[in-house]
């Protein structure tokens, strides 16, 4: 794992259910007022001469200063291990994740357990994982093991792939993410709840569908009394993170490869905002087009659909890239696509964590890219 520089901490007091419990300031301009979308835009936030040494902020209205200290300690440690993984249902896209992940994690996975109403399904994957080995190397990658839902979350890493079904391919459902939410916010506020019973500390990582609304999901189940009031005492905001967006950066890199046109979005381009009909994605930041953005971005979003006319669900591109590479580029602590909590609302960009907090990436947006976000974390606040 690797070495980070200490940082000096800054506390602040702002509305727990709009508010991140910590974070790590780039900007000064996150120091001020409350968090948002404009986050994500540095024509938006202060600037000042010479350089700002980025400080952790830690929220005050969500934990007194001595769990801080051992929240900080649980998280140092965090940052430097090998990670126990725990992951949730073994379907077309769980299975794919933890392939995967065996075959990638290597440096930075202590373990994966596995969990599955279906113990025999449980039974296959741990046999076919752990006969899965480099010769002569064979505790090179991870092991499997497979472990029941009291000790589910007695890991660094919970993954959440658990569905209540997927339209079939040749159903009329346009947007087949936003009908699973209804179906699937029931099952992940369940385990919100049961991550605030058991103390969780790690993260917990929603990969079914729609991402985004579903972190929103399990951080409100999370933080519910007995009698549904929100008390903030459940899972930070910062702790739940939405692995969907990975795979529509790795679309839009898949046809910018095939048109010279997108060709900046190789070196300069940005994905933002969900899993969905409201993605976001910018051919560059530097030489922004708004046409030619919006174009590549209607070939990603409805990249899947392509996939589905051939008869097949589009499941392992988006296991590989939003789940497991990005699962992985975090545990490593370097830069990847996932939804993060901005001012009460779950928004894909480009972020990592650091041993100061989760750092969310503010560039200089152009204005029409910038209410195109606006647009994407209006939609995304209007569902939930």
């Amino acid at each position: 794992m690797r070495e980070e520089q200490m940082y000096t901490v800054t506390e602040v007091n702002r509305d727990p259910k709009k508010s991140k419990g910590s974070f790590l300031a780039v900007n000064p301009g996150m120091l001020k007022g409350e968090e948002g979308l404009h986050w994500l835009d540095a024509n938006q936030l202060d600037t000042i001469s010479g350089e700002f040494q980025a400080v952790t902020v830690r929220n005050m209205a969500w934990k007194d200063a001595n769990a801080w200290e051992e929240r900080q300690k649980y998280w140092e440690n965090w940052m430097q291990k090998k990670k126990r993984v725990h992951l949730l249902a073994l379907g077309d896209v769980g299975s794919t994740v933890l392939i995967g992940l065996k075959l990638l994690g290597g440096d930075c996975i202590e373990e994966i357990g596995i969990c599955d109403l279906d113990e025999n399904v449980c039974k296959r994957w741990e046999c076919e994982m752990n006969q899965t080995a480099f010769p002569w190397e064979y505790d090179r990658l991870p092991q499997v093991k497979i472990v029941d839902t009291e000790h589910l979350f007695d890991c660094d890493l919970f993954i959440f792939c658990a569905s209540k079904g997927i339209p079939p391919v040749g159903s009329e459902v346009k947007d087949v993410r936003m009908a699973q939410f209804e179906a699937n916010r029931s099952i992940v506020g369940m385990y919100g709840k049961m991550a605030r019973e058991k103390g969780f500390q790690g993260i917990f990582a929603v990969v079914s569908d729609p991402v985004d609304p579903l972190c929103k999901a399990a951080f409100l189940a999370s933080n519910e009394d007995a009698e549904g009031n929100f008390d903030a005492k459940g899972l930070l905001p910062e702790q739940i993170q939405g692995y969907g967006l990975g795979v529509m950066n790795a679309r839009a890199a898949y046809y910018a490869k095939q048109d010279s046109r997108f060709a900046d979005f190789l070196t300069d381009g940005r994905a933002y905002g969900p899993h969905g009909q409201d993605l976001v994605i910018a051919n560059s930041i530097q030489n922004y087009d708004d046409e030619l953005s919006k174009e590549l971005t209607q070939m990603t979003v409805e990249a899947n659909l392509r996939t589905r006319e051939l008869g097949f669900k589009p499941y392992v591109a988006p296991a590989l890239s939003s789940a497991a590479i990005s699962l992985i580029l975090t545990m490593e602590g370097k830069w990847h696509y996932s939804s993060n909590f901005l001012g009460g609302v779950y928004m894909g960009s480009r972020n990592r964590y650091t041993m100061g907090g989760l750092e969310i990436e503010p560039l200089p947006l152009p204005g029409k890219l910038y209410e195109r976000l606006q647009k994407a974390y209006q939609g995304l606040e209007a569902v939930l």
